[in-house]
């Protein structure tokens, strides 16, 4: 449309509230909305900014619907936004992705660090020093025997597992410890959370004294590293965490913008306590929205602001939500029409310049300034396992024929990329068992790493394909050796990630889900690659004997579990496979 036709087009609008749309075809443009319709599309017949008359060219119509107040033109065009979602607009998207230290809703709770705690799950938190929340969980499970089982795993045990062994559970599944003292065990943890530390910080000093004194240096200095991340733990805005006095429910909400994608950060309290917290990405606008008219507002002001994009989450997020009875915010929304609609529906709005607010307000800033979701699928990943952020992905898979030719595959992903040059595969032991065959491949890169021997860096994270059995194998492995990265499973079957404390079904379109699956996909595709070949040589070398058969080559596979082994073994040994006469057993030795 040309200037001309939007002066046409707005001469027919009526003079009251209402939505806007541009539209090209059956696509929805941008979406407005106006105290006067006829006087703010007048406006676009002078655009502002070369985007807005980017957007007015491609445009061939407008349409509008009127409301009856300007607060329903609010509501009707945040609505019309997440519908439609134009290129033009600024659009929520939901990206969860901040840790939190969560005890289940379980008779006998457990401790986890989630993005997203179960129904009635009692969680602490955000936090932004993932490092430091796994050092304070892992203290707090030593120190309180709490376990981080899934409830799967907890029912029906008839002997503690590897974390009581390790003295990080005190196993309440086998009665090891009675109901009456886990639960005080868990409320002593829960009581660190909500500040006290004393209780974890003091048993953590005087095990360390007292390893020191053994001259166990090493456990010493590793009780000193997780009594400085105790200690630590509050000093981070802690104190704005917890005000039992405040029986309100709070959000808070600060927004970063990089380019054309922006992030808003929402910490959300209830009765001085911070119990939920999301981070929510949206695409800015493609134009500056820039545009007043008589009444002098702008659709949107500069939608590459934090202030342009904190009115557009404010509008959308609410419009489908409970009010809490107050907001803050890192700054003062650029539409003062989503503030009189909140604040007329009986929110306090605020940005608070001190105290506890305004520390809350810092928190929630910090969280909106820390990159993730679909513009970082690797800080994702990170945030949703509550990890470092996992630049080295190794994925691991074994492929065989009925434990025939079994290998093992080990891929690399650097910053979500696969670096080839740091793939690896191993030939392991013959045998039709998935579980024993992961727990050998993680043990060779285990005691490969410790040894030095492994000239590439400690990955970040390992990923095993399989399910609950093959994690299970790997940490076997892991806790066997020493060697200590966090590792995760992915299922093929419904695509679960399973984790040391459950499992879990990540959104289809989760970015970080995308990036296991890669990894996961090629270590399988590479394991298959090198089973084929494998399975080739040895169906040449042996299938080349007269009187050797598939069925006789796989009964002395099965029986010597390589080709090496078939070589090497003795005649009498060899005629002990149905289908190995004298002649054949002779042929063997002399072919191989």
């Amino acid at each position: 449309m040309d200037a001309d036709a939007v002066r046409e087009r707005a001469r027919d609008l009526p003079t009251e509230p209402g939505v806007y749309q541009f539209r090209a075809g059956e696509t929805t443009l941008y979406v407005g909305k106006a105290l006067d319709l006829r006087d703010r599309v007048r406006s676009y017949a002078d655009p502002r900014s070369g985007r807005i008359r980017g957007m007015v060219e491609r445009a061939d119509r407008i349409e509008f619907a009127v409301t009856d107040t300007e607060t329903q033109a609010l509501l009707l065009e945040a609505n019309l936004i997440k519908r439609l979602r134009p290129r033009y607009n600024v659009r929520l998207k939901d990206d969860k992705s901040y840790p939190l230290v969560a005890f289940s809703d379980h008779e006998v709770p457990r401790i986890e660090v989630t993005r997203d705690p179960e129904a009635g799950a009692v969680a602490y938190g955000p936090f932004t020093d993932v490092g430091r929340v796994e050092t304070v969980v892992k203290a707090v499970r030593e120190v309180y025997g709490l376990r981080g089982c899934s409830d799967h795993k907890y029912d029906g045990r008839d002997r503690p597992c590897l974390d009581y062994e390790m003295g990080i559970c005190s196993a309440p599944c086998t009665g090891e410890i009675s109901p009456e003292d886990y639960a005080e065990d868990v409320a002593a943890a829960r009581r660190f959370f909500e500040g006290e530390t004393g209780g974890l910080a003091d048993p953590l000093r005087r095990r360390m004294e007292a390893a020191a004194e053994a001259n166990e240096f090493e456990r010493a200095a590793n009780l000193r590293d997780r009594l400085e991340a105790v200690e630590a733990f509050h000093g981070e805005g802690g104190e704005a965490v917890s005000d039992r006095t405040d029986d309100r429910t709070v959000d808070v909400l600060a927004a970063a913008v990089e380019g054309d994608t922006a992030r808003v950060a929402r910490l959300h309290s209830e009765r001085g306590q911070l119990v939920d917290r999301s981070r929510h990405r949206l695409d800015a606008a493609a134009v500056d929205g820039g545009s007043t008219g008589d009444d002098g507002r702008g659709d949107s002001a500069d939608a590459n602001t934090p202030a342009a994009v904190l009115a557009a989450f404010l509008a959308q997020y609410y419009a489908e939500r409970e009010f809490p009875d107050a907001v803050l915010l890192a700054e003062r929304p650029s539409d003062s029409d989503v503030v009189d609609w909140l604040e007329a529906e009986g929110v306090a709005v605020r940005v608070p310049g001190a105290g506890r607010e305004a520390k809350l307000v810092e928190l929630a800033l910090k969280n909106a300034r820390k990159r993730g979701g679909r513009d970082d699928p690797v800080g994702a990943l990170g945030d949703r396992l509550g990890i470092a952020r996992p630049e080295r992905i190794e994925g691991f898979d074994v492929s065989h024929a009925q434990g025939t030719a079994v290998v093992g595959s080990d891929v690399c992903f650097v910053d979500g990329s696969a670096e080839t040059a740091d793939y690896r595969r191993k030939k392991l032991t013959e045998r039709n068992d998935d579980y024993a065959n992961m727990r050998e491949l993680i043990r060779w890169r285990a005691e490969r790493a410790l040894a030095g021997e492994d000239d590439r860096p400690d990955p970040d994270l390992l990923l095993i394909d399989g399910g609950e059995g093959q994690l299970g194998a790997a940490r076997d492995a892991l806790a066997e050796t020493g060697w200590d990265p966090p590792v995760v499973a992915l299922a093929k079957a419904e695509e679960l990630v399973v984790t040391p404390t459950g499992t879990r079904r990540w959104d289809d379109d989760a970015p970080e889900l995308h990036l296991l699956q890669r990894v996961r996909d090629e270590a399988h595709r590479f394991a298959v690659s090198y089973h084929q070949t494998v399975r080739d040589e040895v169906a040449t070398v042996l299938d080349d004997v007269p009187g050797v058969g598939p069925e006789t080559r796989r009964r002395l596979l099965r029986r010597f579990g390589s080709v090496e082994s078939v070589r090497e073994a003795s005649r009498d040994d060899l005629t002990d496979v149905d289908g190995v006469g004298d002649a054949t057993a002779d042929t063997l030795r002399e072919r191989l």
